[in-house]
């Protein structure tokens, strides 16, 4: 039996909160400062506990060195073309960052247009977010510094990569769009604020403002064109259109897929971009999402899911935007859900989730009537370009057993037949020896889930596989087949079966879905995924003692929330960045936007079920010799989006909990990374170090031995 000396941590029962008359503790406030000494020193302490554990792995460096092995395997990203040229992202097998080329044909020899790995030695500076001006001669690319939201834009010359002084800071969830005559680009900026904006403070975003910017002048002399400062959490997505003649404003208050719709005439403003611009209200509630798609002159075609919970596109008429002007050019599909919509020349390109597959259907874009498919295996579509005024499409295929396949499809023809342009293979791995299956199982309520099992062929079901569950659930986010080499050496090294079940809460089958797991109807998630759980041991792949369940962000509450209601289901738990205090989530950064899929705890009635499934307040030692699972938390020190005061909260209250459990036998552990964030950007050495941590963690809790 291991005994587990856990740090100390402060508690300070004087703090509690009255909730419309419920007292609450929060005696781990203090950790929301992380500037203090003493939520420094909590850190430290804490990973001086986990580091020695994870290092009682016996095979953890043949572990992290065979994901290495494999992890080296050329990747490529969809060609586009900007300007005159090509463009794709590269990475070689290893390189932190991935790399972007630009070729004069494409056929043409590669060069180098902007790798990132330069801008850091630890691979730490990540891109986030670019566009082109419309003549490809400017190029405007963010970088995100350790893994922050916090985004600096600058700019290059293109095709030469030349660099250009330019430089837009305190950008964050911005838009970048250029006007048509390449003069300069809309982009989005918070004000100044008390304290850092690094990444790793807790501030709350409020207030963003849409900026236009010209290129050749400094940032003190760029234009504010829109604010909101009467709804202080409204964000502003902007976009010019197509023609270059308008500028479409999507205002959003949220994570909901609902927004409001303004535009502006560009071609109207006598004296052009002056100050704030004189948009037109096309849709002003937040009843319904419009996505912009493409137009015909005043015609705009939009994505939407207004009476169509799986969407449909239609036509609005900016010269007339009379209700009964709307035309629905591709109506919804009873069962499928349109996931995203490119247009080429005349034609539109729909992609939709057919039970968490994609499907590729060509439209006539003046009749909405079908014209074809594009074949596509089991799978996902990860990549997409080309744009109206191209002649030609590339699209990228992934599955669990699938690296990618990039096509390209010549669209000038009636019969637009894709062609393998760039195959991606793993080197030395026979991938056939693998497999991937679709169940459906029924839930607690008798609603049917889909899930992906994936697993070694021939391997005997004899009820003792580890199983790794993994789930997400929530924010209409669809988790859909993709690759991962960290997982095909946990299948094949020690004998694991991967679970993905499409619990609700995503968008797997369109708003309805979502909205059957957000709010007061957030506990049909976390029953989904313990139904998994149930149908996994029914059918004798595992045991509860072998599975692992695994989420992050949004995925992470899911984590907390069913540990805390069935420890008896799990063997391990492994919760990634995890949203943990349900009570005051909305406090900091950009939690506030959040309030549309889990409601706020200052409202009464969204108190009482928040209050019900909150990880870090529904704690609790299980009766007679039941312990808890083995518990690990991940979280990063400039995590600017679920801020890592959710897991040190929920790991004090944890330990504190079980200190002097003597049957509590299983870990309850957290790690910290430094220069680390929610996980966009993060360089490729520092995901193999977690992916490794993770699997050792896995193997010591679960008992997994390492088979050649």
């Amino acid at each position: 039996m291991t005994t587990f000396i856990y740090p100390d941590a402060r508690r300070d029962e004087r703090v509690v909160e009255d909730y419309h008359g419920t007292k609450v503790a929060d005696p781990y406030r203090w950790v929301e400062n992380p500037e203090s000494e003493e939520t420094k020193a909590f850190v430290d302490a804490q990973n001086d506990v986990t580091t020695p554990f994870l290092n009682r792995c016996e095979f953890k460096q043949k572990l992290h060195d065979r994901i290495k092995e494999v992890w080296d395997y050329p990747k490529y990203g969809c060609p586009f073309k900007r300007g005159d040229n090509y463009y794709y992202f590269h990475n070689s097998g290893l390189q932190n960052q991935s790399v972007m080329y630009v070729q004069d044909t494409l056929d043409g020899e590669p060069r180098v247009f902007l790798d990132p790995n330069s801008l850091s030695e630890d691979g730490t500076i990540a891109l986030r977010g670019q566009a082109f001006s419309e003549d490809g001669k400017y190029y405007a690319y963010g970088l995100s510094n350790s893994g922050s939201d916090w985004v600096t834009i600058k700019f290059r010359s293109a095709p030469s990569g030349e660099d250009l002084p330019d430089v837009l800071e305190r950008v964050k969830f911005s838009s970048m769009a250029w006007t048509h005559d390449h003069k300069g680009l809309f982009y989005n900026c918070y004000p100044q604020q008390e304290g850092k904006s690094d990444g790793t403070e807790t501030t709350s975003n409020l207030n963003q403002k849409l900026f236009y910017h010209r290129i050749g002048t400094k940032q003190s002399e760029d234009i504010l064109v829109a604010e909101f400062p009467e709804n202080p959490k409204w964000m502003i997505g902007a976009e010019v259109t197509d023609c270059g003649r308008y500028l479409i404003l999507s205002i959003r208050q949220g994570c909901d897929p609902v927004n409001r719709l303004y535009f502006v005439d560009l071609d109207a403003l006598e004296q052009g971009i002056v100050g704030k611009l004189p948009y037109v209200k096309v849709v002003d509630n937040f009843e319904a999402e419009y996505e912009y798609i493409t137009n015909e002159d005043t015609v705009m075609t939009f994505k939407t899911n207004l009476d169509s919970p799986r969407y449909k596109l239609i036509n609005i008429d900016f010269s007339n935007l009379a209700d009964a002007n709307w035309n629905t050019l591709v109506k919804e599909d009873e069962r499928n859900v349109l996931e995203w919509v490119g247009c080429v020349g005349s034609t539109l390109v729909l992609c939709y989730l057919k039970d968490v597959k994609n499907a590729l259907v060509l439209c006539d874009l003046a009749t909405g009537q079908e014209k074809g498919c594009l074949p596509l295996d089991v799978g996902t579509v990860v990549g997409y370009s080309g744009g109206k005024k191209d002649t030609e499409i590339f699209y990228q295929f992934m599955s669990f057993l699938t690296p990618g396949i990039i096509y390209h499809c010549d669209m000038t023809s009636d019969t637009a037949q894709p062609k393998i342009f760039r195959q991606i293979c793993v080197k030395d791995f026979d991938l056939s020896q693998f497999e991937t299956n679709q169940v459906f199982y029924p839930s607690k309520d008798g609603t049917k889930i889909p899930m992906f099992i994936v697993h070694r062929k021939g391997i005997q079901l004899d009820g003792n596989r580890p199983v790794l569950l993994y789930g997400y659930g929530g924010f209409n986010v669809s988790i859909t087949p993709s690759f991962s080499v960290s997982r095909l050496v946990y299948m094949q090294h020690l004998g694991g079966v991967l679970a993905v079940p499409n619990i609700r809460g995503g968008g797997e089958y369109g708003e309805t879905w979502h909205k059957a797991g957000i709010m007061g109807s957030k506990q049909n998630v976390f029953d989904d995924f313990q139904a998994a759980a149930e149908y996994l041991i029914k059918n004798k792949y595992t045991q509860p003692k072998r599975i692992v369940i695994n989420g992050g962000s949004n995925g992470g509450l899911l984590v907390g929330a069913c540990v805390n209601q069935r420890p008896d289901l799990f063997g391990s738990a492994i919760a990634q960045v995890g949203v943990m205090d349900m009570l005051r989530f909305h406090k900091f950064t950009i939690g506030h936007a959040w309030v549309t899929d889990y409601g706020s705890a200052d409202n009464a009635e969204d108190f009482e079920w928040l209050y019900k499934y909150s990880p870090l307040h529904n704690i609790r030692v299980p009766p007679g010799d039941l312990q808890y699972p083995s518990i690990l938390l991940l979280t990063g020190d400039h995590d600017d989006r679920v801020v890592p005061l959710h897991s040190l909260k929920y790991i004090a209250e944890l330990q504190h909990k079980f200190r002097d459990v003597g049957k509590q036998t299983n870990p309850l552990m957290i790690q910290i990374d430094t220069k680390s964030g929610h996980g966009s950007g993060k360089p490729t050495a520092k995901i193999i170090e977690e992916v490794t941590d993770i699997y050792c963690f896995m193997s010591l809790t679960l008992g997994l031995e390492w088979a050649e």
